[in-house]
């Protein structure tokens, strides 16, 4: 529907420095001509859509425009409540609840009733178990060394159970699984590096400044975003029916084969990391690794030394 499309080209609008005309038409699969008739409508209505020609051209909205409360449904506020709830549940600051005030004022008394139905059916809680008031503390510290683009140095220990101390031009703090990390420039290693939370102890907020680096977030995506092939296994397992619960908490639907006798077969592509050996030995005597046989000689041997303890 047409209205439909004036209502997202104004959303990007908002959210845009600038995009071309011919962006546009790709995005919404309409021509340029509709395109220009399109955004003469937003001026139409009262929205100042100012025109740039040149290579590097294009629409902007005005810099002091503002949406207004009666483009966003209640469905649409609620859902901005929740998710600031969510971060106010770990980050605890004064800021988020200001936000969270402004923005619950935007809901009209008549539907207070129904808002708070609303508020009842999606909860996002990121403190994580156990860790709240510590967590909270070292986020406080780091949104701050961020927003001042101040150094910071700490004291951190490894996967693999390495001591450092590190320097680090913080970049982003990041909520990833079941935990928080810092994204920052490592000036020990020289490279951007991901820091778990958990592990970062004694953090101090140096002095010396920093000039934020323009591919910041670009590394970080690409860390996340795709494994080096090279460090990937190809791991199949048997599991007994009395995990199915952990394992497919852990794995893919299409990663597991049930077996007529309620068994599973897994076969997944893994990082072959240490944290690997630990997830797969937090299974249990219900799961047996089958390939590689390496993996299964390191599960081994990893088992054979917590008898040991006990022996």
């Amino acid at each position: 529907m047409k209205i439909d499309r004036l209502l997202a080209i104004t959303m990007l609008l908002l959210n845009r420095r600038r995009i071309s005309a011919k962006e546009l038409s790709e995005r919404f699969e309409v021509s340029l001509r509709t395109i220009y008739r399109d955004v003469e409508a937003i001026n139409q209505a009262g929205i100042p859509v100012v025109s740039f020609a040149g290579l590097s051209g294009g629409y902007e909205i005005m810099d002091q425009y503002r949406l207004e409360r009666q483009f966003l449904s209640l469905e649409e506020l609620q859902s901005i409540i929740v998710g600031l709830k969510g971060i106010r549940s770990t980050v605890g600051d004064q800021e988020v609840g200001n936000l969270l005030d402004k923005v619950g004022a935007l809901v009209a008394k008549s539907e207070q009733n129904t808002a708070a139905r609303l508020d009842d059916q999606l909860i996002i809680d990121m403190n994580p178990w156990r860790r709240g008031n510590e967590d909270k503390e070292k986020l406080t510290t780091l949104r701050n060394a961020i927003k001042e683009s101040r150094q910071i140095t700490f004291q951190y220990v490894s996967s693999q159970s390495e001591q450092s101390v590190r320097t680090t031009e913080p970049m982003s703090i990041v909520a990833k699984g079941f935990g928080w990390y810092l994204y920052g420039y490592c000036l020990l290693r020289q490279d951007f590096r991901i820091f778990r939370l958990s592990r970062m102890k004694e953090i101090e907020v140096l002095p010396e400044t920093f000039e934020r680096r323009t591919e910041a977030v670009g590394p970080l995506h690409y860390g996340w975003g795709k494994s080096d092939p090279s460090t990937l296994i190809t791991m199949v397992l048997h599991a007994q029916q009395s995990i199915q619960a952990q394992i497919e908490d852990y794995f893919q639907p299409k990663q597991i084969a049930y077996q007529p006798d309620g068994s599973m077969l897994i076969t997944a592509q893994q990082p072959d990391e240490p944290w690997l050996l630990g997830m797969l030995l937090g299974l249990g005597p219900g799961v047996r690794v089958l390939e590689p046989a390496h993996l299964a000689a390191a599960i081994k041997e990893k088992a054979e030394k917590i008898v040991q303890l006990y022996s």
